[in-house]
């Protein structure tokens, strides 16, 4: 498996087992929280590595278009998964108003859940041959498609974590979990589909899958 996708891997499994009642409640919350938290820090190392290993620092007007939109579905990614650190880690501050924790808690949540969708769509245009969406030949076709699936999931369960005003209530609390569990698994998924190019292939075969 590529090196990032191990962080990926860890991190969605965290995740998926934070989400799932049975753990919460076995655990309590506070250690559920910091489930959440540590596979935050995983999502954020693989994020960084994919980040690295997009290429130059910032793409020029030289560079392939896919080249460009790799690089800035990496990058967005990489600010996403801080974003995640941030929710996933105010959380276990216990002294924090209502108030403070619908902004620094739900706030980055949606907004990291934003990035993960933009940058999934960027990935899917840089994955496909041709401009062309539906490319089940792309090497990571399956895998960009379920990083999709993934960062929808995860904005749907922003949407359910929503704390309403005046309570420390979430409008859904179920939806919040589910979507984080959907969206755990496609990325868990996602990270074992991704692998590099075939041996068998040569290298042109190899950029022109990739």
């Amino acid at each position: 498996m590529r090196r990032e996708s191990w962080g990926f891997v860890i991190g969605s499994f965290l995740f998926g087992l934070a989400a799932t009642r049975v753990y919460g409640h076995a655990v309590g919350p506070e250690i559920d929280n910091i489930t959440y938290f540590v596979g935050s820090l995983f999502f954020t190392t693989a994020g960084f590595i994919q980040l690295r290993l997009s290429g130059r620092p910032v793409p020029g007007e030289e560079s392939a278009t896919v080249e460009r939109y790799d690089w800035w579905a990496a990058l967005i990614q990489f600010v996403g998964t801080l974003l995640f650190n941030v929710s996933t880690g105010v959380v276990l501050i216990q002294s924090l108003t209502v108030e403070q924790d619908r902004v620094w808690g739900w706030s980055p949540d949606l907004f990291g859940s934003t990035a993960f969708l933009v940058a999934s769509g960027l990935a899917v245009v840089a994955t496909t041959e041709t401009d062309k969406l539906w490319d089940p030949h792309a090497r990571n076709w399956r895998s960009t498609w379920l990083n999709m699936v993934g960062s929808v999931a995860f904005g749907v369960s922003a949407v359910g974590a929503y704390i309403v005003p005046g309570t420390d209530a979430l409008k859904n609390a179920t939806i919040a979990d589910l979507g984080t569990f959907v969206g755990a698994v496609c990325f868990l998924v996602a990270a074992l589909l991704m692998r590099p190019p075939h041996p068998r292939y040569s290298p042109n075969q190899a950029r022109t899958r990739s």
